[in-house]
């Protein structure tokens, strides 16, 4: 956090007036640039980051001394402490982080490309925990903060075609709740926002694929690629009244750990979820079998 007599001023002005400061990844387009539009619209001050910055400093022009264009790419570490460093100096503390930045891409397990799935991790996981140790110091420092980490559906059911990508928000998933636990008695809330399909580019120039397809998964992940690629501007999800969900959820006094987006995440999870009772029922007595015999 920055010290001294412009920080101060700033975090004066925000317990005086209850707007809160974001700062937001990936906001070039998508769920990230609507995040930021709500945030502004409803009067809050945010950091309004891409690893483009021109792509989001129209959005920044428009709103004044209360949006900030910035310079962040997850894989660079210099830059994500940056940003960060700029957004404190400017507003004078974070508020609310919202890591959002990552895509998907398409192949069977077998199809994957070693670069490419490393560059998909160190976009998706390892860029989220770049931002997460710039941000928390100044958040633990006031015993406050909301975090919101972008996942998807496919954080809690996987498919053919999209296993890489699942890997990545299962990841995500598990370290958010670790996180939550660690942070909660210090005043920081965590929740990990699951949205089905939002009309997006997620699968359309921001996905990305292997060019290796082998005929013996033409049936299973052959198909889902060709399908996940047809459903591009198409979703039933509203990346606006998303953002403002979330929104909602970041006013809460106690945020949920998880937030479902859409109606077709919400039935895909129960779907899941009675799936896996199933088949937990249905070997419980093997399940059980493994303990220790107690005389």
């Amino acid at each position: 956090m920055t010290n001294g007599p412009l920080a101060e001023s700033k975090e004066s002005t925000h317990a005086t007036d209850g707007t809160r400061v974001w700062l937001i990844t990936g906001c070039s387009s998508g769920l990230g640039r609507a995040l930021a539009e709500h945030a502004l619209s409803r009067g809050d001050r945010v950091a309004v980051t891409a690893r483009d910055p021109e792509s989001v400093t129209g959005l920044a022009a428009a709103h004044g001394d209360r949006a900030l264009a910035l310079r962040l790419d997850v894989t660079d570490a210099a830059s994500v402490t940056a940003a960060v460093a700029a957004c404190e100096a400017e507003f004078g503390r974070i508020d609310v982080l919202v890591n959002n930045a990552g895509y998907g891409y398409l192949a069977a397990v077998e199809e994957g490309e070693d670069t490419a799935v490393r560059d998909l991790y160190d976009t998706n996981v390892h860029g989220v925990v770049t931002v997460l140790k710039a941000v928390l110091p100044g958040m633990r420092a006031r015993r406050s903060g909301r975090i919101v980490n972008i996942s998807s559906f496919g954080g809690l059911a996987a498919f053919a075609a999209t296993g890489y990508y699942h890997a990545t928000k299962f990841a995500l998933e598990g370290l958010s709740e670790s996180l939550a636990a660690e942070v909660a008695p210090l005043g920081i809330a965590v929740t990990i926002a699951e949205p089905g399909g939002l009309r997006t580019q997620w699968a359309g120039t921001s996905m990305r694929q292997s060019p290796t397809r082998l005929p013996d998964y033409a049936d299973t992940a052959g198909k889902r690629r060709s399908a996940t690629l047809s459903v591009s501007g198409h979703q039933p999800g509203d990346p606006t009244r998303a953002a403002a969900a979330i929104a909602a959820v970041v006013d809460t006094e106690a945020p949920p750990l998880r937030l479902l987006l859409g109606t077709d995440a919400l039935t895909g999870a129960r779907a899941r979820l009675d799936r896996l009772r199933a088949e937990i029922d249905a070997h419980e007595a093997l399940t059980k079998s493994a303990d220790l015999v107690r005389a």
